[in-house]
């Protein structure tokens, strides 16, 4: 059986993202757009040919699950630029690693527990790919959640690549996914290094895919 070799940004390239600017006021949460592009995926899943689902478990495929769309996921976190970029081998699910550059680091606050009001800092690492030019940065992490209605592999984020003079950026918990292994076998994915390892639970995002 022929090992498919996942680039996590490349989810069927369906999910659009955007970069609010620092300077003005962050616009409403548009959870319709979320929920458009969620069916989208769905779609994709059931019928594109890069579909990661096998082709007998397409036909009754019912969607993917998601928690409810959270306006407190979507967090700000402030931009930390590595002076210096090294390229590290990131593990895979299985097989030889990947090579990825350590671009920069993110800062931000999350809540302690779903809808508490206390939050506690986290910090993770924004990857970029070595053998393709993008415009997106890689966010491979894992969460106090993971195995207990999320992935036990933990997920993927995708976020635009920041302005050059840009000090903050938008993390939307809310468009994590799972990697393709997740629901295929036959992909390697990106391992989430320890260093991405949050230690608040996401409840947000993509669920994960079996029960």
């Amino acid at each position: 059986m022929r090992t498919k070799l996942i680039i996590a940004a490349a989810v069927l390239a369906i999910v659009a993202y955007s970069l609010w600017p620092e300077t003005r006021p962050q616009p409403p949460y548009n959870r319709a757009q979320l929920a458009q592009e969620r069916r989208q995926k769905d779609t994709a899943f059931r019928t594109a040919a890069a579909s990661p689902l096998p082709l007998t478990e397409r036909a009754k495929f019912g969607g993917l699950r998601y928690f409810a769309a959270d306006t407190a996921a979507a967090v700000s976190a402030a931009i930390e630029r590595f002076e210096r970029a090294d390229t590290v081998q990131m593990a895979l699910s299985q097989g030889p690693p990947e090579a990825y550059v350590r671009w920069g680091r993110a800062r931000f606050e999350y809540p302690a527990a779903p809808g508490a009001a206390a939050a506690i800092s986290q910090q993770i690492t924004l990857f970029c790919r070595v053998r393709e030019a993008d415009s997106t940065l890689f966010v491979p992490f894992t969460d106090g959640g993971n195995g207990r209605g999320t992935y036990g592999g933990g997920r993927y984020l995708d976020v635009p690549l920041p302005a050059p003079a840009a000090r903050q950026m938008v993390l939307d918990f809310n468009r994590a996914y799972n990697p393709f292994c997740a629901y295929n076998p036959d992909y390697r994915c990106p391992v989430p290094p320890p260093e991405n390892r949050l230690s608040v639970v996401i409840s947000a995002g993509e669920k994960s895919f079996h029960d």
